[in-house]
């Protein structure tokens, strides 16, 4: 079995999980952008009450907000003023804790959106 020897300036171009370097020190990870939400192909909203994962506990999800993640984010702020309980935005979905399906669907309308529910 031959191991081909590489350059140490090679290894480290090829490595992406570098966190040292004597050169420059600590190596901070290249941060992402935050992606904006996609819009659906109808138009509409989709809101869903997903429990998997999460204990059985309820969330409620919005998905096909074709926003950026600073407008996501603000009504995400929105929604969990009104329902007085946490929430956040993954992914360009924005998810609120709690079954707070007629308040969500309220302010939703309020904000000029079109919805459907989605799932089960």
């Amino acid at each position: 079995m031959t191991s081909k020897k590489i350059s140490l300036a090679d290894w480290q171009q090829q490595s992406s999980n570098l966190v040292y370097s004597t050169a420059s020190g600590t190596i901070e990870p290249e941060k992402s952008e935050k992606t904006g939400g996609t819009a659906f192909s109808d138009g509409h909203l989709r809101l869903k009450r997903e429990t998997k994962g999460r204990n059985g506990k309820a969330v409620i999800t919005i998905a096909g907000l074709a926003e950026s993640h600073e407008k996501l984010t603000e009504v995400a702020a929105l929604l969990k003023k009104k329902c007085g309980c946490g929430g956040s935005v993954k992914d360009g979905i924005i998810e609120i804790q709690g079954d707070q399906r007629e308040v969500i669907s309220q302010e939703l309308t309020k904000l000029g959106y079109k919805f459907k529910w989605a799932g089960g």
